[in-house]
């Protein structure tokens, strides 16, 4: 038997049935063996135990042989399935279930596959990590459908990591009745970052480069000055515009720049999947 299956009788239905309630969904199976619709159901729920990997536990009590644990849960017929939370049954079904029906069922009480995702990001900001914590906000934002409380995470992270314009994207998504204190509050700390954004390093080799426009060096420059600011398009963008022009700048140095950067952003990252594009399509 699976480790998401359990067989419940007297001396474990406290601590599995109740105390394990309270840690995650504990699905109970009562059935018999007489019972050929049980034949049929058991099957899709073990199935579905195993499937869900312990996100829920499901629990077969045999109501022939534990007939006070069947009173004690008000089973009139078979099978009967109840879902249990905290220590207190909150749905069930009587009778054979399809699979869908019982998916369906399931998923109302099952954490979604984005809750985890969203948990390791915000685990990732509390520790500082801004840039690790978007790998995972970003597939939550994605999986989930663009949900409301991902979204500002998602964009809290892409502001502190300095990818302002992604973070602009990312709030401009939200629709005018979802624009709340923590939108406005988002979007003030934007507005603030871009203006204090530059440093005067940058502004200069900027400034150098309007007045260099075809010099190389400048731009290599600026792009190493925006990588350590976070600008992160913006110095692959200058590196890539060098490459166009002269493939074995520096010495492959530029080169070599760029596949830093890439790799810097992580894997999965949509910004680093462009320019690793933009490169491939230059070197072949």
């Amino acid at each position: 038997m699976s480790e998401h299956i359990v067989t419940i009788d007297e001396s474990n239905a406290v601590r599995l049935l109740i105390e394990e309630s309270h840690q995650r969904p504990v699905v109970v199976d009562f059935w018999a063996a007489w019972c050929e619709p049980c034949k049929a159901l058991m099957p899709v729920l073990e199935k579905l135990a195993n499937e869900y990997g312990g996100a829920f536990l499901l629990a077969k009590v045999n109501a022939d042989e534990q007939p006070m644990i069947t009173q004690q849960f008000g089973v009139r017929s078979l099978p009967t399935v109840m879902v249990l939370q905290d220590g207190q049954p909150v749905d069930g079904f009587a009778g054979a279930q399809s699979e869908n029906q019982v998916r369906e069922l399931l998923e109302k009480y099952l954490p979604k596959p984005w809750d985890a995702l969203l948990e390791a990001g915000q685990q990732a900001i509390a520790q500082g990590d801004f840039r690790a914590a978007l790998v995972p906000l970003r597939q939550a934002w994605d999986d989930s459908g663009q949900r409301h409380d991902i979204t500002l995470a998602y964009a809290h992270a892409l502001i502190e990591s300095n990818r302002l314009d992604e973070a602009d994207k990312v709030l401009g998504t939200v629709m005018m009745v979802n624009q709340d204190a923590g939108w406005e509050q988002l979007v003030a700390q934007l507005k603030v970052k871009r203006e204090a954004a530059k440093s005067p390093e940058i502004e200069a080799l900027e400034q150098q480069l309007v007045e260099q426009p075809e010099n190389h060096d400048i731009r290599a420059q600026l792009a190493i000055q925006y990588t350590d600011a976070g600008y992160y398009r913006e110095a692959m963008e200058h590196l890539i515009a060098i490459l166009r022009q002269d493939l074995n700048h520096a010495d492959g140095a530029t080169r070599k720049s760029l596949l830093d950067t890439i790799a810097s952003l992580g894997k999965g990252d949509p910004l680093a999947a462009e320019y690793q594009r933009k490169l491939y399509s230059l070197l072949y």
